[in-house]
């Protein structure tokens, strides 16, 4: 028998998720973000989830010749655009759209043999200062991409770094109007935080946004937690990682656990060993000491981790759960097998990280499946 630990990819939960982002954005088309192989959930596993987007947005060459080998034939967008000249052939080959965010890629475009002219989406450094053209250059990298016959229609684009917190993105929504008035095209600014925050039943005045790039929420993460979690925004987890108790150990007052001895048990108690370690994916900072621990489910019962995450073994308090024994499900973070629920924001925040950096973790020994 191979080793017990899993993850499941949960297609209901998936369609469910893009739903929520259509009706927060109300009439607006969604790409369905699925760059770093869908945030660590297969991009061919999420396919049938969120095919009914309007798009598929991503990073590599690589992702997209896999979306278009899966059957899509609409649009697909080159998040970062092309790093190379050659990059430009492919996108002519496979039809993708590509953002333009220098001067380097203009050039690329300016001096590429096409027989059909390329759909870009020109982005403006608003605010967060890494990627695109800033507000006072806009205009002059639009009107020398408009001149290109390389270059059919372009659409207008900016990402928002303060959309999960009380800055929120009137300084960046001011600053892309002001230099993008009177401009044609079509917008596309909300990503998942700024679509659950700031369009729908709270829209924010002067965001049009014609295209959204809902990313995390997808997968059932909230964007903005800890001051929202998963359930607030009616999201449900795309992914649970699962596996079982593979030994138990009863301790007695004063006995230590795992590398380093740092969790000391301070009464007789018995602890689970789990098939679950770091070279899993699971972060190695979500160790155990006697004042907390991270949360994980035995048998849909929460209790949490004690002592340091090994390689492959983890060790974690079965008081709430006296009956629990060799062979108990263990739920890592996602739904348990009797429908309990463990939120993965909340597991990564005992870690020291987010929910995006756990999915993208999941290491490739970890068997996946999809129901």
């Amino acid at each position: 028998m191979s080793r017990p630990i899993q993850a499941t990819i949960h297609t209901s939960a998936l369609r469910h998720n893009l739903q929520r982002s259509r009706q927060a954005a109300a009439d607006a088309k969604v790409w369905a973000v699925v760059k770093a192989n869908a945030y660590g959930h297969g991009i061919e596993r999420v396919f049938e989830g969120l095919r009914a987007a309007d798009g598929f947005a991503l990073l590599d060459l690589s992702e997209a010749e896999r979306v278009r080998a899966l059957g899509w034939r609409g649009p697909i967008l080159l998040l970062e655009g092309v790093f190379e000249q050659r990059d430009l052939e492919l996108c002519s080959r496979l039809d993708l759209w590509h953002v333009v965010h220098c001067q380097e890629q203009i050039d690329m475009l300016a001096v590429h043999k096409t027989h059909v002219p390329h759909r870009v989406f020109l982005k403006m450094n608003s605010g967060m200062n890494r990627l695109g053209f800033r507000p006072e250059h806009y205009r002059a990298a639009w009107t020398r991409l408009n001149a290109l016959p390389q270059v059919d229609e372009i659409s207008l684009i900016t990402h928002f770094s303060n959309a999960d917190d009380a800055l929120g993105i009137a300084r960046q929504v001011a600053a892309f109007n002001a230099a993008t008035e009177d401009l044609p095209g079509e917008r596309s600014l909300s990503n998942s935080a700024a679509i659950l925050r700031h369009m729908g039943a709270k829209p924010h005045p002067g965001l049009v946004s014609d295209w959204v790039r809902p990313g995390v929420v997808q997968y059932g993460s909230a964007p903005d937690f800890p001051e929202h979690s998963a359930a607030d925004w009616d999201l449900q987890p795309a992914m649970s990682l699962r596996s079982r108790i593979v030994g138990v150990q009863s301790l007695q007052a004063g006995d230590t656990v795992g590398y380093g001895s740092i969790f000391t048990a301070p009464q007789p108690m018995r602890i689970g060993v789990v098939a679950c370690g770091y070279a899993d994916g699971y972060m190695r900072s979500s160790h155990g000491t006697v004042q907390q621990g991270t949360p994980v489910l035995v048998d849909g019962v929460r209790t949490r981790t004690v002592g340091r995450v090994s390689m492959d073994l983890i060790t974690v308090d079965l008081t709430p759960v006296p009956q629990a024994g060799f062979g108990s499900e263990v739920t890592l973070w996602g739904r348990a097998a009797n429908g309990a629920l463990l939120s993965i924001d909340e597991v990564a925040q005992a870690g020291g990280t987010v929910g995006y950096e756990l999915m993208c973790a999941l290491a490739p020994r970890v068997p996946v499946v999809v129901d």
